[in-house]
């Protein structure tokens, strides 16, 4: 059956075949070829590339000393400021007290009785002896008064929030010591009226000694007005600021030792080539070098720094561990803080 210009037709449901021209040829081989490339560099890339290795990172750090003295009072001067280097025995700061220097006095005072008390008992009792210790003795409950005058209005004033717990203090401390100073009078006074006895030789001796180490104590804390480095180092803190008030104990600056090193936490599984003094590569980002340290510090980190595994994979827990390692060589301006990458 044709038409009128005799082109065949073809029969009712049949499907004319689709001609492939050599451009569809072309495009369907090249899509086979990249599926190929892409494939090969796939296997390639599971069969020679390796995952690359964990990076440890740690951080520089150093030993930080916090100076604080047993003397209260005023901060007078300031002879360093933060960042500044230090040497051992350099002066740092001076506290003065004025409570301390009355002590001292005082202290040394009762002293010079003691020992002239002691001298006389030694030469025997006489009128004018009793007449002298009396008159110390009067004097002493005269301070002792005065001084627990001013501890009762201090106190008052506290409690109505005026005056601060230091000046209470203060206050307090110069009380107890008159009312020491009275008691020792007034065994001086019953010791001269009582005549020298072999007795009273012995607790004349004995009331000089005790003077003497109250003299002594009171140095002892005056000694602490001037603090002094202990170490090379350099100042990272300075606390208070001159003319304020420091406690006994109280921190006045933090200096940081000379002796820098590097903090890592590892996991154990990374710690096969690790040992106590074995020796670790580091590179330092900041400075763009290299350098060998030693590890003079290895310590797990508890259950809490735990690396917990996913027990369907056949895992197991790993725990952490702090090392630290020392240059073995003075690294210049490595600091704390400073990013340590460990190199395995």
């Amino acid at each position: 059956m044709a038409n009128q210009d005799n082109t065949p037709i073809a029969p009712s449901g049949a499907v004319e075949p689709v001609e492939v021209t050599n451009r569809d040829k072309g495009l369907i081989l090249t899509m086979l070829i990249v599926m190929i490339v892409l494939a090969g560099l796939a296997v390639f890339g599971f069969l020679v590339i390796k995952p690359a290795p964990d990076v440890i990172q740690g951080q520089g750090d150093a030993t930080e000393i916090r100076i604080s003295g047993k003397m209260p009072g005023r901060v007078a001067e300031l002879y360093v400021e933060e960042g500044q280097p230090v040497k051992a025995g350099d002066t740092l700061v001076r506290i003065h007290s004025s409570l301390v220097d009355a002590q001292l006095d005082q202290a040394q005072a009762m002293e010079d009785v003691a020992k002239a008390t002691d001298r006389k008992v030694d030469a025997g009792t006489r009128s004018q002896i009793i007449a002298g210790a009396r008159d110390l003795w009067t004097q002493a409950q005269a301070a002792a008064g005065i001084t627990r005058k001013t501890y009762e209005r201090m106190q008052n004033l506290f409690e109505k929030g005026v005056v601060s717990a230091q000046k209470r203090d203060e206050a307090k401390a110069a009380y107890d010591a008159a009312v020491a100073g009275e008691a020792a009078a007034k065994s001086q006074y019953d010791l001269a009226k009582a005549g020298a006895q072999a007795e009273d030789k012995q607790a004349a001796a004995s009331m000089v000694k005790a003077a003497s180490g109250q003299v002594k104590g009171v140095k002892a804390i005056l000694e602490d007005q001037y603090l002094v480095a202990p170490c090379d180092g350099e100042v990272i803190v300075v606390y208070p600021n001159v003319s304020e008030l420091v406690a006994t104990g109280a921190p006045i600056m933090t200096i940081q030792k000379n002796d820098h090193w590097a903090v890592f936490n590892v996991r154990e599984t990374s710690l096969k080539n690790i040992r106590n003094g074995s020796t670790i590569k580091v590179r330092i980002p900041a400075l763009d070098k290299t350098v060998d340290m030693k590890v003079f510090y290895i310590k797990d980190l508890g259950t809490y720094a735990n690396w917990q595994a996913t027990k369907a994979t056949g895992d197991y827990d790993a725990r952490t561990f702090q090392i630290k390692a020392r240059p073995e060589k003075p690294v210049d301006g490595f600091r704390p803080g400073m990013s340590a990458i460990l190199e395995e």
